[in-house]
Order: C-alpha cells, then sequence, then structure tokens
C-alpha cells in the first residue's frame, strides 16, 4: 500500500464572505499528479495556497513527508509554486532567475551551473540563458518558472492554472511536457484548474470541489464514467440529462446510439448535425428535450436535419429528484 507524501486532516478556512474550505481529507501519494477541479470560489487555489504556507488554516492538520507544517512559512516549507502570471524577474536573464533561489541556499557556483544545464536540456531550451524574459514566448516563460521551481527539488510542485494565459495549441503541449518531465523526475504535483479537459489529460486523480467542500475524489475514468452526484457528472465532460417521472438519466452523448428504423426505445426528431472532424454531433428532439448523439461522421452522411429517427441509450446513471 502506498503511503500518502501529503495529507490534510480536517483542514478549514473560512473567509468573512462565508467562502473557503470546511472539513477537508485528502492524501497526495509519491509520484502522482492530483488536480483541484473546480469553478471560481469552489475552494481549490485556498486549498493550494494552504499547503505553500500562503493561507493559514482556522483548524485541521497539514503534513509532508509525515512532519506537520502548519507553523511553517513557505519558504521553509518543501513545496514550490508555479504561479498563472509566471514570476519571472524582468531585469534578470534566464540563467539568473533560475539560479536565484539555488543561490539564496548557498549551493556551490559549479553546482548551480550543472544543475541549470541539465534542467535547460530536459526543457529543450539551451541558448536561453542569456535571454531576458520579454525575449521569450509565454510558453517559454512558463517553462523557465516551472524550471525555476524544479531545480529547488521541492517534496511537492504547486502548480495554479500555470497555462491559462497561454493560447489552446501551446496548453496542449505545454500539458504534454508537463506530463513527461513529472514522469522523468517522479515529482509529486498538485494542480489546480477550471479546465476539465485539461484535468482528464494531466492528471492520474482529480479532485472535483463544490462550495469549499470536495464532491468526488477518483481517476480520470473513475470521475467521467462513475459520477457520483448530478452536479460532477454535469461538471465533467458533456452530458445527456433526460427527465424521467422520478428523476433524470444522464448518458453520455458517444453513449446515444442512432438506430436504423424503429429498433431503438426512443424516438425524436432530428433538429440539427454538425461535422466536427472525424465525427459529427447529432442534436435530437426528444420530448421537447434536446439529446446530443456523437456519430462516425460517415455516419452522419445517411441522417438530415427534420428526420425521424430511434435511439438507444447503451450507458446511462439514474439521478432521483433531489440528488
Amino acid at each position: 500500500m502506498r503511503s500518502p507524501k501529503v495529507q490534510l486532516k480536517r483542514v478549514t478556512k473560512k473567509y468573512a464572505n462565508g467562502d473557503g474550505v470546511e472539513n477537508i481529507n485528502l492524501e497526495i501519494y509519491e509520484g502522482e499528479i492530483l488536480t483541484l477541479l473546480g469553478p471560481s470560489g469552489c475552494g481549490k487555489t485556498t486549498l493550494l495556497r494552504i499547503l505553500g504556507g500562503f493561507n493559514a488554516i482556522d483548524d485541521g492538520e497539514v503534513l509532508i513527508n509525515g512532519n506537520n507544517v502548519v507553523q511553517l512559512a513557505p519558504e521553509k516549507r518543501p513545496t514550490a509554486m508555479v504561479f498563472q502570471s509566471y514570476n519571472l524577474w524582468p531585469h534578470m536573464t534566464v540563467f539568473e532567475n533560475l539560479a536565484f533561489g539555488m543561490k539564496l541556499r548557498k549551493m556551490p557556483r559549479t553546482q548551480i551551473k550543472e544543475a541549470i544545464k541539465s534542467m535547460l536540456d530536459l526543457l529543450k531550451m539551451n541558448g536561453t540563458e542569456k535571454k531576458y524574459p520579454n525575449q521569450l514566448s509565454g510558453g517559454q516563460q512558463q517553462r523557465i518558472a516551472i524550471a525555476r521551481s524544479l531545480l529547488l527539488k521541492p517534496s511537492v510542485l504547486l502548480l495554479d492554472e500555470p497555462f491559462s494565459a497561454l493560447d489552446a495549441k501551446i496548453r496542449m503541449q505545454m500539458r504534454e511536457e508537463l506530463k513527461k518531465i513529472q514522469a522523468q523526475l517522479n515529482i509529486t504535483v498538485m494542480f489546480v484548474t477550471h479546465d476539465q479537459e485539461e484535468a482528464m489529460a494531466l492528471s492520474h486523480r482529480i479532485v472535483v470541489m463544490d462550495k469549499g467542500k470536495i464532491a468526488q475524489v477518483g481517476t480520470p475514468t473513475e470521475i467521467y464514467d462513475q459520477p457520483v452526484s448530478k452536479y460532477v457528472a454535469s461538471f465533467i465532460g458533456e452530458m445527456n440529462f433526460i427527465k424521467e417521472a422520478d428523476g433524470e438519466l444522464a448518458v453520455r452523448p458517444e453513449n446515444v446510439r442512432i438506430c436504423s428504423g424503429n429498433s431503438g426505445n426512443y424516438k425524436g426528431t432530428i433538429t440539427s448535425i454538425m461535422i466536427l472532424g472525424h465525427f459529427a454531433s447529432v442534436h435530437i428532439n426528444y420530448e421537447g428535450q434536446d439529446v446530443k448523439a456523437f456519430v462516425a461522421r460517415s455516419a452522419s452522411f445517411e441522417l438530415c436535419e427534420t428526420m425521424p429517427v430511434s435511439f438507444e441509450l447503451i450507458k446511462y446513471q439514474r439521478y432521483k429528484k433531489g440528488a
């Protein structure tokens, strides 16, 4: 059985406006990327800042490597935090930015130089040592910000929506790079995002937050296939909610199968068809409700708007009223 690297026990932090987190119990294991996911104000950044020592707590314990760090200042904790805004010093070169923390720890100059060279090799950014942050792209600046934290060899790397300022293509590249670096160095990462796609792509486990509490913890597959509540089901991925007398059926668009003829259990009329690359999104009016189905692009050519169709649900979950 794996021993936890980080343990949050009964952690509570409340702000004057009522926001914050309450009675949080959570474990993070060595070498995993654990992502806190949820909408603005759900408490995910508060938890990250609590672990980093930037927010004091009202109650509970924060253990790293078995040691309670509640009384330790951020610089005394075995953590390093990367912010959304990079926080690179504009008057320093890349080398000086990377060396800053190691110089404070009084590491030998030759060791600093070797460590920076190895890190830039890993990030494929050799030759940028003498450049200033304003000479780098947003993605390159974020790589340097992450590298600066990694060079301090933290027990836990804390990432607060680090890719949200980047465009979609660069964001995807940065996710892939982070996952490779994390695997190569076997570092423990706590990642905060409101982007469900990012959470699904990066994480070993996801913590879905809702109004200061944990709604569900699980692997991306568990969260996607077995959401424990309608809130989680609606927050992760696309979901149809089909009303019934005593509740609702939650079904993913890829689990709605359009049938030939009238062989399906449900009958409706196609209202729109959108080609999205290799597949198509088909909207069906079912008893006044909009049901979305994903179908292969080749199959969509046999369909048209206003066409009556039948369909069946391959896999779904039932939520009773109020669940």
